[in-house]
């Protein structure tokens, strides 16, 4: 490899991280999302509220990073998913904001709305926030319905790299991602695991007999209908026609090739480890918690393997000559970590910055080991006047 191609793969595996970090946060909207089913008074639903209120700046924060460092390494995705499916991007962005104004103002007196209202809120954030996510992610495998031209770029006219094609004669901007089954099952697989999560973290900060052992069951049902639509779409995206690159031509023609992530994962061992060791971490924590009452770090088994899946599904998406974002309009408009790139002197810039990363998740780790220092009760949430 030249130092073009390392610095891509690099940033690639990067991305992915702050990926896998998000999906891993979004235990935020799904303890939002469980608002009613777990908290049965309203000291309760108190409780649940501060106990992933408190960290959804971090899931927000990750967002932010996430796409960040995706416009920075690259350029091209960012204004080609961005500039043409934007009503998706608008829709998940509209949800995060929604989210913040409701933590912000559902707790103040003679807010207009109310408390239930700003509830329900936080809920829709719950459920749309995963669901929407975990569709975008789903044309990462399946493609979207956009072209790429950079030869506009001479159109004085318009000079406009990329735009979104029509779906059946609609031009839908991307709300097209939620009609494929594949895209839709994927955010429905993120959308109970963030559920999963957040129940194992409730059990593990709110020192609640009631809210656990509600959670503990709740947990049961969550895993099931998380695991039904997980292996259906991990079993497809095994089986079907993957976007590879051929390096042998000039052009790095993108071509459909029979089982190409499923060989992905023997290609590279290291990748295909770290999916199994991630499968067994998130299986280990639900398991364990789901036979022993009194065990309650079932979180950090499951989130640890959570950041591992997911970190391993993006490699497989990016590396060993594969298109990152397939294009159903035109195959050789697929964007891949080459020609999506940006320069190599921004990628050597922004290396240099990347230094700071483990001094910024040591300072998470610091600030979330001293919110969590003290577990979460009713008794806190009557005398407390600092509560969501």
């Amino acid at each position: 490899m030249d130092t073009v191609s390392i610095l891509q793969h690099y940033w690639w595996f990067l991305v992915s991280l702050l990926g896998a970090l998000l999906v891993f946060l979004l235990f935020v909207q799904g303890g939002q999302s469980l608002l009613f089913t777990i908290g049965k008074t309203e000291l309760q639903q108190k409780a649940l509220l501060n106990s992933v209120g408190r960290k959804w700046e971090f899931t927000f924060t990750t967002l932010v990073t996430f796409g960040g460092a995706f416009f920075a390494s690259f350029p091209l995705f960012y204004s080609t998913s961005f500039g043409g499916a934007y009503w998706v991007w608008i829709l998940i962005l509209l949800c995060f904001v929604l989210q913040a104004v409701s933590y912000e103002y559902q707790a103040k007196k003679g807010n207009l709305l109310g408390r239930k209202t700003y509830q329900v809120f936080l809920i829709l954030n719950g459920i749309l926030g995963p669901v929407l996510i975990g569709t975008a992610v789903g044309t990462f495998f399946n493609g979207a319905n956009f072209v790429v031209n950079k030869t506009n770029l001479t159109d004085l006219g318009m000079p406009v790299i990329s735009y979104w094609a029509p779906y059946h004669g609609l031009q839908l901007h991307g709300l097209e991602a939620a009609l494929n089954l594949w895209n839709l099952l994927l955010g429905l697989a993120v959308f109970f695991l963030a559920r999963i999560l957040a129940l194992l973290y409730f059990i593990n900060n709110i020192n609640e007999d009631n809210i656990r052992t509600r959670s503990a069951k709740q947990l049961i049902i969550e895993t099931a209908l998380f695991l039904v639509f997980f292996l259906t779409f991990l079993v497809h995206w095994l089986l079907q026609d993957g976007f590879a690159i051929d390096p042998s031509t000039e052009e790095k023609k993108v071509f459909l090739q029979p089982f190409k992530y499923f060989m992905n994962l023997f290609e590279m061992p290291i990748v295909l480890a770290v999916l199994l060791t991630g499968v067994a971490g998130v299986l280990f924590g639900i398991i364990r918690t789901i036979l022993s009452s009194a065990w309650t770090k079932g979180i950090w088994f499951a989130g640890t393997g959570t950041v591992l899946t997911v970190l391993a599904l993006l490699l497989c998406a990016g590396w060993n000559d594969t298109a990152y974002y397939p294009s159903l309009a035109d195959l050789q408009s697929s964007l891949t970590i080459e020609n999506s790139s940006s320069s190599l002197f921004t990628l050597k810039a922004m290396s240099v910055v990347s230094v700071l990363i483990p001094f910024v998740l040591a300072y998470i780790f610091y600030a979330w080991r001293a919110l969590d220092l003290r577990k979460i009760d009713t008794r806190e949430m009557e005398d407390s006047e600092h509560t969501y």
